[in-house]
């Protein structure tokens, strides 16, 4: 069964249409309140929101305080180079296994949360990000999706200097600053979609159009990327992996983020984010 969680003023909800439900309530403690533990039951969440309309909303999720659907994982993954044309505007080859780095989950903030920017070259970078709902181990291709509690957005914003700076880079440093993981604003499982492996994904800075492409044109899927970490750790529910960007980012053209930018984030049939850099 299809549903669309969110995090609603640090509580784990259901959405439906325009409005949302608090699980802790209409499922009498059953469910918690705490997001990260509510994520950790994705039976539970399907078997809910079939019966949704059983309960009265809470409120209309647009005029909900959002937080990021899972505000504290355990593990952040971030994945580079992971479309094509980002490779090639990077002028690095293309590579020929997932290119993957920490992006530490005290980054984490919300989708309508302000970016802390503290860079001089601060960049940005719109994802699809991959909620894990089960505890997964050496899961196969063919089954990773059955391992995903949903979907939802994603920045992997970059400080440029603080991850180029050094020699081998920083990547872990130079994209975990405080607010440089804005997620959201809501999270949707993967069935609620015609093809989870197709969806449109756009960025735009200053209402100026700047990211614009199709997650079918990942270079590791998202099956992929489940399994093969997978095969390295365990994984658990409310893990992360941002997937990677695709062209268009600031660095190439020394287009950096500054004061006052205004970041939209959005994917179809998830919705959009919009972050204000301070």
């Amino acid at each position: 069964m299809p549903f669309t969680f969110a995090n609603v003023d640090s509580r784990a909800s259901l959405v439906s249409n325009s409005d949302f439900y608090d699980l802790n309530r209409i499922t009498q403690d059953a469910i918690s309140a705490d997001p990260m533990e509510a994520l950790a039951d994705i039976d539970a969440l399907q078997q809910v929101s079939a019966s949704l309309a059983d309960y009265q909303a809470d409120g209309s999720i647009s005029d909900a305080k959002l937080g990021a659907p899972a505000p504290r994982p355990r593990n952040s993954f971030g994945v580079g180079l992971n479309y094509k044309d980002h490779a090639e505007e990077s002028n690095m080859e293309l590579p020929e296994s997932p290119v993957v780095f920490s992006k530490f989950p005290s980054c984490i903030a919300g989708p309508f949360d302000d970016v802390e920017l503290r860079a001089t070259r601060g960049d940005y970078e719109a994802e699809l990000v991959v909620v894990i709902g089960r505890i997964t181990r050496d899961v196969s291709k063919d089954d990773a999706w059955s391992h995903v509690a949903g979907l939802t957005a994603g920045q992997d914003i970059s400080d440029r200097k603080l991850q180029l700076g050094a020699r081998p880079p920083q990547f872990g440093l130079g994209k975990s600053r405080d607010t440089y993981g804005p997620t959201g604003p809501l999270l949707v499982s993967a069935d609620s979609f015609a093809n989870p492996d197709d969806l449109h994904l756009t960025c735009e800075i200053n209402g100026d159009p700047r990211q614009d492409a199709k997650t079918s044109d990942l270079i590791f899927d998202v099956p992929y990327l489940v399994s093969y970490l997978s095969e390295v750790m365990t994984l658990v529910p409310g893990d992360l992996i941002f997937t990677g960007t695709p062209s268009g980012v600031g660095m190439p053209d020394r287009r950096f983020l500054v004061p006052g930018d205004v970041i939209t984030t959005t994917i179809d049939g998830i919705g959009a984010m919009i972050n204000i850099c301070r």
